[in-house]
This record gives structure tokens, sequence and C-alpha cells, in this order.
């Protein structure tokens, strides 16, 4: 998302579910200022403490489920997820955005900003914030994200 001669905002988010709680949406914004040379994405350490971010809110092992970008499968991408015992990593194949349920995040929240005309980075900032403030307090749509996508989500039972 862009605002204007003022730079880039990036969004990165997942959908944690732990057994027993409610479905959370966990998010970080960036926001890039414009110039040539600069990074206009995430880089590894930005999706990284996403990943360690939620970790402690759940406090719990992670199976993470991942679209192929190249900031997610990259040589050290691959070294911060080996560092990390309690997280393990499985990669969606290639071209399957149907298979992600924060896609459902991005498009309700594209949706709600529709026809606005945003000059300000830090005004898009705060508009986006907010939408995915919302999002977080609303977990049956979350869980809905996560039922489009039709994949079985089962917990294994013991024997």
């Amino acid at each position: 998302m862009s605002g204007r001669r003022s730079g880039r905002l990036s969004v990165a988010g997942l959908i944690a579910m732990r057994p027993g709680s409610r479905t959370r949406l966990c998010h970080r914004l960036r926001t890039h200022s414009a110039g040539k040379g600069k990074r206009r994405s995430m880089g590894e350490r930005d999706f990284i403490a996403l990943i360690d971010g939620t970790h402690q809110l759940v406090k719990a092992p992670i199976v993470l489920v991942w679209d192929r970008l190249n900031t997610h499968v990259s040589h050290a991408m691959r070294e911060l997820i080996a560092e990390r015992e309690w997280l393990t990593v499985f990669l969606l194949p290639a071209y399957s955005p149907d298979l992600n349920p924060v896609e459902g995040v991005w498009a309700h929240v594209k949706r709600s900003l529709a026809n606005l005309a945003v000059v300000a980075l830090d005004r898009l900032e705060t508009l986006v914030r907010n939408r995915l403030k919302r999002l977080q307090h609303r977990p049956e749509t979350l869980d809905g994200f996560i039922t489009g996508t039709g994949l079985a989500l089962d917990i294994p039972t013991s024997p």
C-alpha cells in the first residue's frame, strides 16, 4: 500500500490458532520512506519479529503454513527458522493464494479502504492499523477466512 509521494506501507500478518483459545490475528506494519535505493518491502528480520511476537503471545510451539514469497524462502530466513526449535514451517504450493487464509484478511481490509483518497502515509498507516485491530476482536471472521481455504486443520487425537 502506498501514499502518494510519501513512501510505502508494508503489512505482514498471520492468523494464530490454538486449541481451546480464540483465533487471533497478529500483524506487523512497517513504513518505508520514498527514495531511490531504499528497501520498499519487509525483510527477513521483520517477518521473524512477527513470528517471535506471536510465539510470545500464544506461549506454544508454532506450526507456520507459509506462501513462497522470496523473503519467506531465502537462505537468511531458513537460518532464522533453524534457530527456533519451537517453529515448524510448511510451504504452500506455488501460486496458491486461495489456500492462504491471510489473503482473506488483506481482501477484507482493502475493501474497507476502497474509495478513500489518502495522501499522507501516516494517515494510511492509522487506517490500516485500525482495520486490523477491529479484526483482532472478531475471531469468528478470522475462522471464516480459514474455512474459506477449504483446508482441514484437524487437531490429532491421542490413541
